[in-house]
């Protein structure tokens, strides 16, 4: 199998205790079934199989997941911001989500796509330090392929127009311009892949980032104190929105929405420009909105069906902000 990972994934280290915003704070965790299984097996005298059993819960979704404590804290998270669980029965047995956050993994059958989440201050300290352009590392090991009903055919279409894509925005023109041209190519590109039906919300623009599901009251006053400003022609917005196509536009191979998946790396680097040029900015928007199955489901039905957030619209305020 080939693995893809961003230039930068080799440095990154998790910070533990000393992390400015930890992920165990402010989001339900679910319970896999495999590491339900195994709590299962624990003896019902061990102090930990008891705080486990205690927090356990059903979502709305029927998801099993641990309940948080007050502050929207993980039931597990200690004073010194350490996991009990990981240090009662090691990290291995702790959930899928908390093991391998804040990496995200795609399999497409014989490509294995890695990186990690904005969500994550690390990951976005490291982005936000990387003065050159975006680039990914390959290697291939001897895993077999993943199995899959992916089609061929559009996913070697699809891989091709990624390239191409990641050459526009990286490019030596503005910014701005780069932006415009990546959703002209995105259009064409997903009117021969598939039909893309245009919605008639009303939403304001900035009403996108005022999410149902508040995680930091910090994100909330970012949007609030907004400031019109240019883009910057920076390495941080060219890999934000390198980030974003990595990280979603391959997805089109099983939804058939291109279109969408670019307009998210324009946004990306108007959450920079209107948010705060920072590292922290983004990590806020991530958390909120990546991170939390309501606003992210909001936020792409938002993508396409938003008239504030049309092709078209993306571009003249991208034009506003040269």
């Amino acid at each position: 199998m080939k693995i893809v990972k961003p230039c930068y994934y080799k440095d990154f280290k998790c910070i533990a205790g000393e992390c400015p915003d930890s992920c165990c704070q402010g989001w339900e965790v679910d319970a896999d079934s495999e590491s339900l299984a195994f709590y299962n097996t624990l003896d019902s005298s061990l102090e930990i199989k008891k705080r486990i059993d205690s927090v356990l819960d059903k979502d709305e979704f029927g998801n099993t997941i641990f309940t948080l404590a007050p502050k929207k804290r993980c039931p597990f998270l200690n004073s010194e911001n350490l996991c009990d669980m990981h240090i009662a029965i090691g990290g291995e047995h702790t959930p899928y989500t908390c093991r391998t956050f804040p990496r995200f993994i795609y399999d497409f059958g014989s490509v294995r796509e890695i990186g990690i989440s904005f969500s994550c201050p690390v990951a976005t300290d490291l982005i936000y330090a990387l003065n050159s352009h975006l680039t990914f590392d390959v290697e291939v090991n001897t895993e077999p392929p993943a199995l899959n009903d992916i089609d061929g055919e559009l996913y070697y279409k699809l891989s091709n127009s990624r390239k191409d894509i990641y050459n526009i925005l990286q490019s030596d023109e503005s910014i701005a311009l780069r932006l415009i041209k990546m959703l002209e190519y995105a259009e064409k590109l997903q009117s021969e892949i598939d039909s893309y039906e245009k919605g008639n919300d009303e939403t304001d623009f900035f009403g996108v980032f005022i999410n149902p599901e508040l995680i930091n009251p910090e994100w909330e006053e970012k949007v609030k104190n907004r400031e019109n400003r240019s883009i910057e022609n920076s390495f941080f917005n060219e890999n934000i929105a390198v980030y974003f196509i990595y990280k979603y536009f391959m997805q089109a191979v099983f939804d058939l929405d291109v279109l969408s998946k670019a307009k998210m790396a324009a946004v990306g680097v108007l959450i920079s420009t209107y948010f705060g040029n920072d590292a922290w900015t983004m990590h806020l928007w991530s958390k909120e909105t990546e991170h939390s199955q309501y606003n992210m489901d909001r936020y792409k039905q938002l993508l396409k069906n938003a008239k504030c957030l049309s092709t078209q619209a993306l571009i003249e305020r991208i034009k506003q902000c040269q």
